[in-house]
């Protein structure tokens, strides 16, 4: 009998699950699986709510405990279709913060390259990544143009310093980010990426004035809405933000072979780690800003590889030391 089943192997590891959420007085239908987390199902309660993951407290007979853990997989809870789940959450029209309220996540892991591997082939987190090109939508702000590469941009510790405090967010900007971003414009597209929600990416590129600069244009931003849940053996559950996402909705224009992605956090791409670059934080503005010069040092890296046919061969760690003459020599002889 499946109720007599374990946990681990529940009937909905697989199958799809539809559950009905109620919330100020409606009810929503919203579509797991078993192999979804707690946090997953929060991003689809989200989609039909516009209330924030972080905002929601779901309430469900005998369990309601566990949904308190974003990491828990839906099969290891004993969810059934025949009952209603209800949410306690606010929609935040009014409120500009940041989606991030946690402590500051400093303790980013490098994830060996066999396992990286391993997570990346996972038949589990391929189908994950189906579910999500099916479900996600990328919205364009600018059209795509045919012969660019593509990079993309995380936002926090990446291009602003969303930690420390500041009368105009223009204090807490990376050192030459509009002069980054023009440079880069003339060979890749641009894409902005964060794992925070899509009201506070546009609020932070209005106020860096990213989204009106006349020297380049950003041609789309993505969520944590777009991000997928991966199981490592090493570090447990952890959402990441898989490019697959971006080749499937554009693949005549963007591809592994023409894309980069920049992020202080590693374990983002772990589901495409070469087309990865670690990007050094940028964290205490007011003390760092007079001596960061990452961004200028990467443009200079922009421009070594952009002729290339194929960035996916590179070791982006170790683009400090790109010799572009020596790697064209030595793949070509």
């Amino acid at each position: 009998m499946a109720s007599e089943s374990s946990s681990a192997e529940s009937p909905m590891t697989v199958e799809e699950l539809t559950l009905a959420v109620k919330w100020s007085g409606k009810e929503h239908t919203v579509r797991v699986c078993g192999d979804d987390t707690v946090g997953e199902l929060k991003r689809r309660i989200c989609e039909v709510t516009n209330v924030l993951p972080k905002r929601q407290k779901l309430l469900y007979p005998k369990v309601g405990a566990k949904l308190a853990d974003d990491s828990l997989l839906l099969s290891q809870i004993p969810l059934k279709s025949s009952f209603k789940m209800t949410m306690i959450g606010t929609v935040e029209d009014d409120i500009i913060v940041d989606q991030v309220e946690s402590p500051d996540i400093i303790d980013d892991f490098e994830i060996e390259q066999d396992e990286a591997v391993d997570i990346k082939d996972k038949e589990i987190n391929k189908e994950k990544l189906r579910r999500r090109i099916a479900q996600h939508k990328i919205v364009l702000r600018n059209p795509c143009r045919e012969g660019k590469k593509l990079l993309v941009l995380d936002i926090d510790y990446t291009l602003f310093d969303h930690r420390s405090t500041a009368e105009n967010p223009l204090e807490l900007m990376r050192p030459y980010l509009h002069e980054f971003l023009s440079a880069a414009y003339a060979a890749y597209d641009i894409m902005i990426w964060s794992a925070t929600s899509m009201k506070w990416v546009e609020v932070k590129m209005k106020q860096l004035g990213v989204l009106d600069n006349p020297n380049y244009k950003i041609t789309a931003m993505l969520d944590h809405m777009a991000m997928i849940t991966v199981q490592s053996d090493h570090y447990g559950v952890f959402d990441c933000k898989p490019l697959g996402l971006i080749w499937a909705h554009f693949p005549e224009f963007y591809s592994p072979k023409n894309t980069i992605m920049f992020d202080d956090l590693r374990r983002n791409f772990v589901m495409n780690p070469q087309n990865g670059l670690p990007i050094k934080p940028f964290r205490k503005a007011h003390a760092n800003r007079s001596s960061d010069d990452e961004l200028m040092k990467l443009t200079q890296y922009l421009f070594a590889i952009s002729d290339l046919d194929d960035l996916s061969v590179l070791d982006h760690k170790k683009w400090e030391s790109f010799d572009g003459v020596s790697f064209k020599k030595h793949r070509y002889s």
